[in-house]
């Protein structure tokens, strides 16, 4: 396949356009989808190409245009909703959780519902406590949902494809400090298995285990780290659930130390479940205890100086990594100056939307 330069932003909009004209049962609807600005450019032009029926706008009700897609799912189409925040999906977790998730199991697997729900996570410039939070270990706690996460541009295509054709519910966590990010995406029907973690980088004595955004913080770490003589693993997880555990305890079974990097809250996070499992099943080939590195726990701030210490980054990896092998691995070179601005992924970012 021909691959391009492009955005995640535009990867994801390639993987709906695809496809909505590979299959007329795809239709996508959700607040803002055929606004000007298209939910970050993701939805943009949709409507034209495909008219108001399949492509358009709805109520500012989460519950009711959630119950709207399961609804449609049930009745045989593979409905694309777009909530703009994964904070005001809240509003919908019943019809997502106590249906959607739980129909195929009830039914004995007869029955599918073959619904993607997309969501925007992640920080920057002021959101604060509602508009910042990352609830992926909220979803992947409810057996019959599955949870994507995609880091690349490319993966954004392919996971979000895989999504589509899914029989079951999908959630797919979008970080918004990625959709400006580019990389080289296939061109066409391209597609990325759910459930299956990607190695980025390899190497003999440490595992970083990321997931969205923090998998680019793991991979600027590991760059940092290989000029120290200190060669990373970084496995990006890609979909949260099913997990790849095969993968990940493999690579920690070989490197012997394992840290997980979360978007999210410590206390109940994925990280802490990787911690788990790898203490769990990879004892006798552990040389520390496993770390994991993710979100204090408070509620997300929005003043700018409080932000600068509340989020972590490819230094606070570095810094871990230190603890972890016992000795000084040049962390402050990657800190954020006090006089730079920290509450952006890189000068391309214009925010806040």
């Amino acid at each position: 396949m021909t691959a391009r330069s492009i955005t995640y932003a535009a990867a994801i909009h390639e993987a709906i356009q695809t496809a909505m004209t590979l299959d007329e049962r795809v239709i996508c609807y959700g607040l803002g989808v055929p606004d000007p600005k298209g939910v970050f450019g993701t939805t943009l032009g949709l409507q034209e190409q495909f008219g108001a029926e399949r492509v358009f706008d709805m109520p500012t009700s989460e519950n009711a245009m959630t119950g709207v897609a399961v609804g449609a799912a049930l009745a045989g189409l593979r409905p694309v909703v777009t909530h703009q925040r994964v904070d005001f999906f809240l509003l919908a977790m019943d019809q997502l959780v106590n249906s959607a998730a739980k129909w195929r199991y009830i039914f004995r697997g007869e029955m599918a519902v073959p619904l993607t729900i997309r969501l925007v996570i992640g920080r920057g410039w002021g959101q604060g406590p509602t508009h910042s939070q990352s609830l992926q270990a909220w979803f992947a706690h409810v057996p019959g949902l599955k949870v994507v996460m995609p880091s690349l541009a490319a993966d954004a295509k392919g996971l979000l494809l895989a999504s589509i054709a899914d029989n079951n519910p999908v959630v797919f966590l979008e970080h918004r400090w990625l959709h400006n990010q580019a990389g080289a995406v296939p061109e066409g029907d391209y597609r990325v298995p759910l459930g299956k973690a990607a190695v980025l980088r390899e190497g003999a004595d440490v595992t970083l285990v990321g997931m969205s955004f923090m998998t680019m913080e793991a991979l600027r770490a590991a760059e940092h780290l290989a000029g120290r003589g200190v060669t990373c693993d970084v496995v990006d997880l890609r979909t949260i659930a099913p997990l790849d555990w095969d993968t990940v305890l493999g690579s920690v079974s070989k490197t012997g130390r394992l840290l997980a990097l979360d978007t999210s809250w410590i206390t109940g996070s994925v990280a802490g479940e990787i911690v788990a499992r790898a203490a769990t099943e990879c004892w006798e080939a552990l040389k520390c205890a496993p770390q994991r590195l993710g979100l204090p726990d408070f509620p997300v701030p929005a003043g700018y100086s409080l932000t600068r210490g509340f989020y972590p980054t490819a230094c606070d990896v570095v810094r871990k990594v230190e603890q972890m092998l016992g000795r000084e691995l040049g962390a402050e070179a990657l800190a954020i100056p006090a006089d730079e601005h920290h509450d952006v992924p890189g000068e391309w970012f214009k925010g806040p939307f």
